[in-house]
């Protein structure tokens, strides 16, 4: 078995970023009226800005595989090219269709030759899932090198066009309709972007991390769905695909927004993370002790103090200095988040030799949670 590095790592955010006042003249007006759930949603994630693939007048400007074809050229140069790549494996909650993957689509804008590709499923995990694919590619020498990348491109999903049939109908049945909350929730939760690294069987490069191991744990054997798109949750929990429903409902119900049951999240996110937590700390032997930076992604700044404590609760608690997040500059990027994160804390010259530092990536979908522990080398 070989030793893992990341020797590279890039983030690629489009266009300028968007305060929390131009959101909603981006995303626009659902029934021409401006959103009372916004400043609510707001005021309890802190999230001052974020980046959308949209210009200025609320066109798409990239789609999700463009987006994750530029952060994995920013990898590149003229010592590693594109068509170096011998493996590319890329994550994300928002492709932008059904079939082909995503992965594949990204491969064809890189247009830089044959290469194995890998395309996981699910949501903030899918780009820890990608990267692990990688991770265990090298290590058992399936392939030199490795390209892992997490994406989102979610704005279009958000937009008011995909609400408004279903405001419409609601017309038809009372006089003031109202969108029901887990479906406006993460208009005002999610933003675009992309981040990829580059794995090798050698420390190259300025800051290598080496990945000592990874570990994913799943809670769905035991949790209804949390967050789900392209279904509808029934009474019993269960989730009604969308090609159960005659096409036209589709837009009625609004089908392919993206949707959170809050109670839900708020009642277990936490409590299973810190769980799946504690199983990767004692399965590794390690604790606390042994990380200097903490990178939680977290949806919301309401979810931090509550992390904080319930790591106190369940006995492993882990003190504020060693908090790294970004969530307010940069927005929740789903599955691109970890990388973001990891590219800003990499290129802030904090890092010295010897340092470790805990990756921690929950998925409310059906509570899944992802880790990965690197070493600066």
């Amino acid at each position: 078995m070989k030793d893992v590095f990341i020797t590279k790592i890039s983030k690629f955010l489009p266009n300028r970023p968007v305060s929390n006042e131009d959101m909603e003249a981006k995303l626009g007006f659902i029934d021409g009226k401006s959103s009372k759930a916004r400043r609510i949603v707001l005021r309890n994630n802190q999230i001052k800005e974020r980046y959308y693939a949209l210009d200025a007048n609320g066109e798409v400007t990239h789609n999700n595989a463009q987006l994750t074809k530029e952060a994995i050229e920013l990898l590149c140069d003229d010592e590693f090219t594109t068509k170096d790549i011998q493996l590319l494996s890329c994550g994300t909650s928002s492709p932008d269709q059904i079939l082909p993957s995503h992965t594949a689509m990204v491969h064809g804008f890189l247009e830089n030759g044959n290469m194995e590709i890998n395309s996981p499923s699910g949501a903030c995990c899918a780009g820890m899932s990608a990267l692990k694919y990688g991770y265990l590619s090298v290590m058992t020498a399936q392939v030199e090198n490795a390209v892992c990348a997490g994406s989102e491109r979610t704005s279009s999903w958000m937009k008011s066009d995909v609400f408004e049939n279903e405001v419409a109908h609601l017309k038809d049945l009372e006089d003031n309709p109202i969108l029901a909350f887990n479906k406006e929730f993460l208009r005002w939760m999610l933003s675009d972007g992309a981040g990829a690294v580059l794995l090798e069987s050698e420390p190259k490069g300025k800051n290598p991390l080496r990945i000592n191991w990874m570990e994913a744990y799943s809670y769905a054997f035991e949790m209804e769905a949390c967050m789900y798109a392209g279904a509808e949750k029934k009474e019993n929990g269960h989730l009604q695909p969308w090609s159960e429903f005659p096409a036209s409902e589709w837009a009625k119900m609004s089908l392919f927004a993206m949707k959170q049951d809050t109670r839900l999240l708020g009642d277990n996110i936490l409590v299973k993370g810190v769980d799946s937590l504690k199983q990767a700390y004692e399965k590794h032997g390690i604790g606390p002790d042994d990380v200097d930076y903490y990178l939680p992604h977290i949806s919301s700044y309401y979810f931090k103090e509550g992390l904080y404590k319930e790591l106190e609760k369940q006995g492993i608690p882990m003190p504020w200095n060693k908090w790294f997040l970004n969530l307010s500059h940069v927005g929740n990027v789903g599955a691109a988040s970890i990388y973001v994160m990891l590219e800003e804390l990499v290129s802030s010259g904090k890092l010295k030799k010897g340092d470790r530092i805990l990756l921690h990536v929950p998925e409310s979908a059906r509570f899944s949670y992802m880790y990965a522990y690197l070493t600066v080398c």
